[in-house]
């Protein structure tokens, strides 16, 4: 007699989440009781990281531990966690790995984890919101009459510009990426600015930082040599946005993220942008 398989395919009851991003949006796809760990780097939502085992860095995870929790899936991000990946799945732990790096990659990326673990619907809805979040977001860029030219500094030691969908939501927000070329390079290595003074011939009104979770030192960046002569450093226009606001690559940086971008622009456009006087 031959077996008879149900059609209907088992969800996961079971995640483990190697970084935060995914936990975020499980947590507002209402599937917060399916993660049984997550990343220790984990700052999104908050209870998350009171409540849910840690079991992982970025780099690095413990694989025993993971084992011991049976998950279902197990949830990564990035080829820099692909060594993590391979040892899951040679000990047979299944793995999703994501990779994206756009804003339009963090909305699918929602919608396939919702479709994963059963929310499809909750998804579409989450991301309509963004949408419209963000076309809000891009209806003040737009209608900027001064856009500053911005700096984003991913890291310090050596210099790596901003990661495309930080470039992408620079621009949506009404600002000009300086190393835009950049963006489209999915690894850093190949965003590293080789020469500092490249930054100052390209005369940022703006210097946005976030170390990856080191904090920002606005004197170091000042102490550069030649960085006196900076529009950014001459008015103070240094910011930092922590990494999980800006630089996890999932709804924080859609919102939050969105939000601070906007501020300070928003506050440069004020006092400092110089606007052409009309010549009547």
């Amino acid at each position: 007699m031959p077996l008879i398989y149900s059609c209907r395919p088992s969800l996961p009851r079971r995640i483990v989440c190697l970084t935060e991003e995914t936990t975020e949006t499980l947590y507002l796809l209402g599937a917060d009781e399916l993660i049984v760990g997550i990343s220790g780097f984990t700052v999104r939502p908050k209870e998350a990281r009171k409540t849910k085992p840690k079991v992982s860095t970025y780099l690095d995870a413990n694989i025993e531990q993971i084992l011991a929790l049976k998950p279902d899936v197990v949830l990564a991000w990035s080829d820099l966690q692909a060594d993590i990946c391979a040892n899951l799945m040679r000990a047979g732990v299944e793995v999703v790995g994501f990779n994206h790096r756009s804003v339009e990659g963090i909305l699918s990326m929602i919608l396939r984890l919702g479709a994963l673990v059963g929310k499809h619907n909750d998804a579409e809805r989450l991301v309509q919101t963004l949408n419209e979040g963000l076309q809000n977001a891009a209806k003040r860029g737009e209608q900027r009459q001064h856009k500053p030219r911005v700096y984003f500094e991913e890291w310090y030691d050596p210099l790596i510009s901003g990661i495309c969908w930080v470039s992408e939501l620079i621009e949506l927000c009404g600002g000009v990426d300086i190393f835009a070329e950049n963006r489209h390079f999915p690894d850093a290595k190949r965003r590293i600015i080789a020469e500092a003074q490249e930054v100052v011939r390209r005369q940022p009104d703006i210097i946005v930082a976030s170390w990856c979770g080191k904090m920002f030192k606005p004197e170091r960046l000042i102490a550069r040599e030649g960085w006196h002569k900076v529009p950014a450093v001459m008015n103070r226009q240094l910011f930092e946005i922590p990494s999980p606001i800006i630089l996890q690559p999932g709804p924080a940086a859609l919102t939050e993220g969105v939000e601070r971008l906007l501020g300070i622009f928003d506050a440069w456009e004020q006092h400092f942008a110089i606007i052409p006087s009309s010549p009547y």
